[in-house]
This record gives structure tokens, sequence and C-alpha cells, in this order.
């Protein structure tokens, strides 16, 4: 499946925070939830939001200038990516490079630019501390103790049994985790109707009932759109890690330099055994089985199996 000629929706999240007609209004109290304000004016609100930097193919960002700070969200429903600082060092930039004619970078008078602050709301599956803080130093080659440049960006686990202080103290923020969790739980039940299903039990439970009933089929689309980019991304790395582990052996074999290898022949492993064996223990890894019983059931050693 190729992405490169697909163009994605906005996520729900987007949509809540950034597109819909009440998403100035979400955005603010999620403000004020980050940073114990109550602002109530949403015309001093400026959505400077741009498409496709961080998520190329997926619009899955937020970005607004509020009360001299520029705020960028973003959600991740998947493993958190530890380059996000360099990825948002990007957009920050792009995002002043728009606010600030060139000319102006020339001024002999200094520039008051809005501070920036990055936040990722991660609400997938795996566990993930409540807070982190990711850090742009931390990518470094070299480590200083006073680095010239850094960006950190806030990760915040809005999973619900997580009981995240954000939760409580932004009700859209809690419903739309609620939201989330509902979508998963029906995919895993009824996968073929799982968005409708998923969209009609939050309606019944009060759950972004306005934005939901407003926006039935809009949803319907973005929750599919966000399936299909989430399978693409799952179906490109498995082909780059079977072409990657294919290119491997075969390279191991025709040069006689991969340790594995070199261990399999010696074992007595033809290349088209020793192969399936490589297959035939990741099968059983990603089933569950223990590291020992799949060394005793392929013949590999227990460094070959967890190498995988």
């Amino acid at each position: 499946m190729n992405t490169a000629n697909r163009k994605y929706k906005d996520s729900v999240f987007v949509d809540l925070f950034s597109e819909d007609e009440k998403a100035k209004e979400n955005f603010l109290s999620l403000y004020n939830a980050l940073h114990g304000t109550e602002l109530k004016d949403t015309a001093q609100l400026k959505n400077i939001r741009l498409d496709q930097v961080l998520y190329m193919s997926f619009y899955n960002d937020v970005s607004y200038l509020v009360d001299n700070k520029i705020i960028v969200l973003a959600e991740h429903q998947s493993t958190i990516n530890p380059n996000m600082p360099l990825r948002c060092l990007e957009y920050v930039s792009r995002l002043y490079e728009a606010l600030f004619e060139s000319k102006e970078k020339y001024s002999r008078k200094l520039l008051n630019i809005p501070t920036p602050e990055f936040y990722v709301f991660y609400n997938g599956e795996e566990t993930y501390p409540s807070n982190k803080t990711l850090r742009l130093s931390d990518a470094f080659i070299e480590k200083t103790e006073v680095s010239s440049l850094e960006l950190t960006v806030k990760v915040i686990n809005i999973n619900k049994q997580n009981g995240h202080p954000i939760l409580e103290n932004c009700k859209m923020m809690y419903e739309y985790t609620v939201f989330v969790e509902t979508v998963r739980r029906w995919k895993k039940t009824d996968p073929q109707n799982s968005f409708q299903k998923a969209i009609e039990e939050c309606i019944a439970n009060n759950i972004l009932r306005n934005y939901l009933t407003r926006k039935t089929k809009e949803v319907l689309n973005m929750l599919l759109a966000e399936y299909d980019y989430e399978t693409d991304i799952a179906v490109q790395r498995a082909e780059e890690r079977e072409t990657a582990f294919a290119e491997g052996i075969e390279q191991g074999f025709e040069q006689g330099i991969e340790q594995g290898i070199e261990r399999g022949i010696e074992q007595g492993f033809t290349k088209g055994s020793y192969q399936k064996a490589l297959e035939t223990a990741k099968n059983l890894t990603e089933m569950g089985f223990a590291v020992e019983a799949i060394a005793k059931a392929t013949g590999l050693t227990i460094e070959e199996i967890e190498a995988l």
C-alpha cells in the first residue's frame, strides 16, 4: 500500500482542538488546565498550525499563538517517537519564519518572540510514564554540560487508568480519552462496525455528545483515515524489517561474515533451513513462548533468538 499518493484528513484530536467550530473553546480549556490559568476570551487565540510538517502525510498537530506563547500539541496512539524534539525544532522554526518577515530578523532592534511550548499526549496501549520530558540534547553525539541548543517536549500519558490531573482539569480531554478507549475496545470486539458502535455508545453516555452528534459522518471518515494510516505504517515497517532480514541473511551467507549465520552453518543448518528456523523463532516469540523453549524447538541459540 503506497502512502505517497494518499492525502489524509485531520485526526479527531486535531479537529477537536484546532478545526471544529468549538475548537478554540476546547483548546482554551486545555491550555488553562496545563497552566493553571482561567483565560476565557477565545478571540486572543490565533491558530498558526502548519500542515504536514510533524507528520507529513497525516495531519496530527495543533498550534496556537496565545498569551505570548506558541503552544504546539500532538497526539500519539502508538509508541512515542524519540525524535519529537528534532521534529518540533523544524516545526517551530517554520512557525517563527511565518510570524516574522525576513527583514525584521536583520533589524538592530531585538525581536520579542513568543515562547514555545511543546506537548505530546500519549494514549497508546504500551506502558508509559505519567509525565516524561524528551530533550533535543539527548540526541547529540557529543554531550556537554551546557548545550548551545535545547528543546524540550513534555509527554503526558492521558490514558484514563493513569489518572493524570489533566483529565480532572480538562473535561474535553477526559471525554476524548474515553472516546479513544471506546473505539479501541470496539475494534477488538467488532472490527467491522467498531467506529459506528463506538460513536453511538459515546453519544448515549454523554461523551463528546454535541460534537459526535453534529459530525458523525466526518468522525467516521477521520477514524477510517487514522486506521488506514496506522495500517500503512505497520505494513511499511513490516516490509522494511522483512527486506532488511532477507538482505542480512543473503549477505551473511554470501560473504560469510554474519556471526549468527556462521554459527548456523557450523551447527549443520543449510541456508534455507537456517532462515526457516529464524522465521519460526520470530513467530514463536510473537506468540509469547519462552526463549529457552524456542531455542529447544528451533536449534538456535538464545543469543540468536534475542537478537530477533
